[in-house]
């Protein structure tokens, strides 16, 4: 094809791209337990893969079935939806990305996904669905005046819940990286996998943040869910509060929440389309750990 082979011994290949994998999470300020678990995480299926070369570089290919993880949700390891698509795991040959894409619609992938650190690369035309920040967490984190924190209540946990799938499936929908069908599929295998027991789930902390005796915004956060990681699953402030500064108090509920858990550092994600979000977390100082772009074909 074009001069591009497939690699039939893979070991140089792999434990080049296991080694720029590491150096870019390092980059990136990961501890290094947290890069190690990073990098696990970024070769998980790695032996399904197929890898090529024309020469000058690699490219590492897969189809796999389900959604993906366009939302950004940081996993990577698929869901339930059915269509094919297919995912550019490594791609440094010079001509590597129109025969990795055909690959994949030569095998009937409706869309093409990739993960990324260290910005967007060659593919800064795929539209990005997501990304994953991390940021340190004070080591004393004070909650700002007139702000107190709760745990939220069992019994205000189903309402809390249906709000938060419904903007779940909004999030990924408005984001361009699933159909609203698919969206759905992929929050109801989500939210089942991640809180397999709802609110007595273990290392899962849900939060009620109040201002002026009324319920201003919610919390939810997973401690442990990478080496020193507390993962902000959602820090929502009710619509009819916003524009009070309340966005940039809720970063400091997470990072308290992250304290409270533990952890050192807390990790979050936000969505493509949300450049509101963004903003906040870059004034904030996060740092863009991984983006998550895709392109229908």
């Amino acid at each position: 094809m074009n001069g591009i082979e497939i690699v039939p011994d893979r070991d140089v290949w792999r434990a080049d791209f296991e080694a720029r994998v590491l150096a870019a999470y390092r980059a990136a300020g990961c501890s290094e337990p947290l890069a190690g678990a990073l990098r696990e995480r970024a070769v998980r299926g790695i032996e399904d893969w197929t890898v090529a070369t024309d020469g000058t570089g690699w490219i590492a290919v897969e189809l796999a079935g389900g959604d993906g993880d366009g939302d950004g949700d940081g996993d990577g390891d698929g869901g339930g939806t059915g269509a094919a698509f297919g995912r550019i795991h490594d791609l440094t040959a010079v001509r590597g990305r129109p025969w990795a894409e055909r690959w994949c619609a030569e095998r009937g992938a409706e869309r093409v996904e990739v993960r990324l650190t260290g910005g967007p690369g060659a593919f800064a035309d795929y539209p990005l669905r997501g990304r994953n920040m991390i940021r340190a967490a004070a080591e004393r984190p004070q909650l700002p005046a007139g702000l107190t924190v709760r745990r939220l209540t069992e019994e205000e946990y189903p309402g809390w819940l249906a709000k938060e799938q419904a903007a779940y499936v909004a999030d990924i929908v408005r984001s361009g990286a699933l159909s609203p069908e698919q969206a759905k599929a992929k929050s109801d295998e989500d939210f089942a996998r991640y809180l397999p027991q709802g609110y007595r789930t273990p290392d899962q902390a849900f939060y009620a943040m109040e201002a002026e005796g009324q319920v201003i915004g919610t919390g939810w956060v997973n401690h442990g869910f990478l080496p020193g990681v507390t993962f902000g699953f959602s820090l929502e402030v009710h619509e009819e509060h916003r524009g009070r500064g309340y966005g940039r108090a809720a970063m400091a509920v997470g990072e308290w929440a992250t304290r409270q858990g533990g952890d050192e550092a807390m990790m979050l994600n936000v969505f493509g389309g949300n450049e509101v979000a963004m903003r906040l977390y870059d004034s904030a100082g996060f740092t863009v750990l991984e983006e998550f772009r895709s392109i229908d074909l």
